[in-house]
């Protein structure tokens, strides 16, 4: 009953995100000059219905993903899709997680009572705390979201989040969503395939689309790989919701983003992902566009042998590998167009994930009140990218969040926030760059 009430409240919240979304999409039908132009007080409309009861919201009829609904959309910026809101672009992709839990839903917390990570060097490990975190006090994330833990729908197990329409506003709607094969999960979290069919019904109700992000898992190869493909492909692949990129031919594809592919050999990869390969998927009904991680400058040759499509970089904190650091990613984008490549950069707020790994101070980043984030999105533009990722909309373990955060004090604890900005400020500045982006594309087309 728990989780039919999770899959049904979504249905309440996508409404809204449509109607924000429609008006959105309306101003942004206004001429404008340039980036200058828009009004750094934009206000936001406000959302519909405010926080959620699941239990209060029916579940609103739709197109089951096996009744005809109109054909998958994809990035590129000259082929567009017809709606209520214009012309859409899909060259703006969101990392999300459903990893998230709470009593009211799920019966007990999930993931916001993370564990302290010990560090891997045992005399390290013994001068930092260790235990686990209590909500709804005190959770594992420096921030604390403006909708109680106790009380979210999103972050959260339901799907699409609260508060996503500020982020995905107008005409950007890509949600990169964090992915298990079925039964299986990340180290403090439960399986989320189940809710998958929700988050995708729901998407297409309010014309965003999905794909998937394949997190690494015990006994993760490139056969398994195959074989999840092959799941995804098979189960979601006909679904309205489903998103296709449109490649340099011509051809609608799939597009999966493989997290830690470093950790599979290129050779193995090569079996998978060339043509000649003993269980190639190329040519095939599951052919589609893979994107590999680069973190050390030697992984754009091994994804290059091991014939991916692409790389994007996902952390958050610049300068904390090769591939994140701003200064790489001219140099990246030049190796990804001489060898037909596609290069992703990832963008976000920041970075702090000491509150579930305290001896990682040094890889903090602050967001000096949006400053940091309007930077990494300048260098990504300067490259002139097919697609951005933004990391992340609520990874809020590690401080990379767009989401809506608010002030908190306890007796304990004091949790960051975003003041002297409000709560929508990551959120809006998502939204001004998005449309930067699209205004920048516009120019390199022509």
């Amino acid at each position: 009953m728990a989780r039919l009430r999770r899959k049904a409240c979504v249905a309440l919240f996508l409404f809204t995100l449509f109607v924000f979304g429609t008006m959105m999409g309306l101003r942004t039908l206004k001429p404008s000059d340039g980036f200058s132009d828009l009004a750094p007080g934009l206000e936001l409309l406000p959302m519909i219905g405010g926080r959620m009861d699941r239990r209060s919201v029916s579940r609103v009829p739709t197109a089951s993903p096996g009744q005809a609904r109109p054909a998958g959309s994809d990035a590129k910026p000259v082929l567009s899709n017809s709606g209520p809101e214009g012309t859409i672009f899909y060259d703006v992709h969101i990392f999300y997680y459903t990893w998230y839990g709470n009593p009211h839903m799920d019966g007990k917390y999930i993931h916001w009572d993370h564990i302290l990570v010990p560090h891997w060097d045992p005399k390290i490990a013994s001068s930092y705390p260790r235990g686990r975190h209590m909500p709804p006090e005190d959770i594992g994330s420096s921030f604390y979201p403006e909708l109680k833990p106790v009380q979210l729908q999103g972050p959260g197990r339901a799907g699409v989040p609260h508060g996503a329409d500020r982020s995905l506003c107008g005409r950007y709607r890509v949600l990169v969503l964090s992915w298990y094969p079925p039964g299986l999960a990340d180290d403090n979290g439960e399986p989320t395939e189940d809710l998958v069919p929700a988050v995708l019904d729901a998407a297409y109700r309010h014309n965003l689309k999905v794909t998937f992000h394949i997190q690494p898992y015990r006994g993760r190869n490139d056969q398994s790989v195959h074989d999840n493909i092959k799941y995804i492909i098979d189960r979601y692949g006909d679904h309205g919701a489903f998103y296709k990129f449109t490649s340099s031919t011509g051809k609608s594809l799939p597009l999966f983003y493989i997290y830690d592919s470093y950790l599979t050999s290129p050779e193995s990869w090569s079996e998978f992902l060339t043509p000649t390969g003993s269980h190639s998927v190329r040519g095939s009904a599951y052919d589609s566009i893979f994107i590999a991680l680069i973190v050390e400058e030697r992984h754009k040759h091994d994804i290059l042998a091991g014939g991916f499509d692409g790389m994007y970089t996902y952390f958050a904190s610049n300068g904390f590998s090769f591939g994140s650091s701003h200064q790489n990613w001219k140099a990246i984008k030049a190796f990804c167009d001489g060898n037909n490549l596609l290069f992703i950069p990832s963008v976000g707020p920041g970075y702090i994930d000491t509150s579930i790994r305290p001896w990682n101070n040094h890889n903090m980043r602050n967001r000096v009140n949006g400053r940091y984030y309007e930077t990494a999105l300048q260098a990504a533009l300067n490259v002139r990218p097919e697609i951005v990722t933004i990391t992340s909309f609520n990874e809020w373990h590690e401080g990379t969040q767009i989401e809506r955060a608010v002030p908190k004090k306890t007796v304990t604890r004091v949790y960051l926030d975003y003041q002297p900005h409000g709560p929508d400020h990551y959120l809006e500045l998502t939204r001004r760059w998005a449309e930067q982006f699209n205004k920048e594309k516009e120019q390199w087309l022509m």
